[in-house]
C-alpha cells in the first residue's frame, strides 16, 4: 500500500471494502437483483441461471462492494459456506411467489445461521421478498413468519418486499445494508 492510499484511508477518502453474500434458492431473483445494484452502464441485459457462483463488484458513495452471487440450485448450495468466514454482510433473496419452497428456503436460512462461522457474527442479513408484484406473492409479514425471522435475535436484520426486474424495494434495503455495515465498523 503507497503513501497515497494509506493516507487516503486516514482521511476516510477511501471507500470501506465489504464482501455480501448473496444467498437463496435457485430461482428467487439473486442474479437480477445484483444486475440491479450496479450502475446502469455494466447492468447485463440478459440474465441466466448462476452455475456455482458469480462475483460481481460495485461502489456506492461510501462503500465498495464485492458480492458473491451464489448459486441457489441445491447441488451448489453446499458451497455457500466456504465464504462465510470473510463476508461482512449477507443478502438473501426469497421468491414470494414459491410458497411450496418456503419450507426449503427456511431449511437453508436456519443451516446458515447456525453455521459456526456465522452464528457468533454480527454480521447484517438483509431480505428481499423478491417477486412481490405477483399476484399470489407472500407479503413480507407472512415471509418473516414463515422463515420465523423474529427468532434471529443475534443479529441485525430487515425484509423489504422488492420487485427485481423493476428495481422496486432494491435501494431502501441498500441503504439500509449500508448503514448497518458503516455501524459495525464505526
Amino acid at each position: 500500500m503507497g503513501l497515497l492510499d494509506k493516507l487516503s484511508g486516514w482521511l476516510g477518502l477511501r471507500k470501506k471494502e465489504v464482501n455480501v453474500l448473496c444467498l437463496g434458492l435457485d430461482n428467487s431473483g439473486k442474479t437480477t437483483i445484483i444486475n440491479q445494484l450496479k450502475p446502469a452502464n455494466t447492468q447485463a441485459q440478459d440474465i441466466v441461471p448462476t452455475i456455482g457462483f458469480n462475483i460481481e463488484k460495485f461502489k456506492t458513495s461510501s462503500l465498495s462492494f464485492t458480492v458473491f452471487d451464489m448459486s441457489g440450485q441445491g447441488k451448489y448450495r453446499s458451497l455457500w459456506e466456504h465464504y462465510y468466514k470473510d463476508s461482512h454482510a449477507i443478502i438473501f433473496v426469497i421468491d414470494s411467489g414459491d410458497k411450496l419452497r418456503m419450507v426449503v428456503a427456511k431449511e437453508e436460512l436456519d443451516t446458515l445461521l447456525k453455521h459456526e462461522d456465522i452464528c457468533n457474527k454480527k454480521i447484517p442479513v438483509l431480505f428481499f421478498a423478491n417477486k412481490m408484484d405477483l399476484q399470489d406473492a407472500m407479503s413480507s409479514n407472512k415471509i418473516t413468519q414463515a422463515l420465523s425471522l423474529e427468532s434471529i435475535q443475534d443479529k441485525p436484520w430487515h425484509i423489504c418486499a422488492s420487485n427485481a426486474i423493476k428495481g422496486e424495494g432494491l435501494q431502501e434495503g441498500l441503504d439500509w445494508l449500508q448503514g448497518h455495515i458503516k455501524t459495525m465498523n464505526a
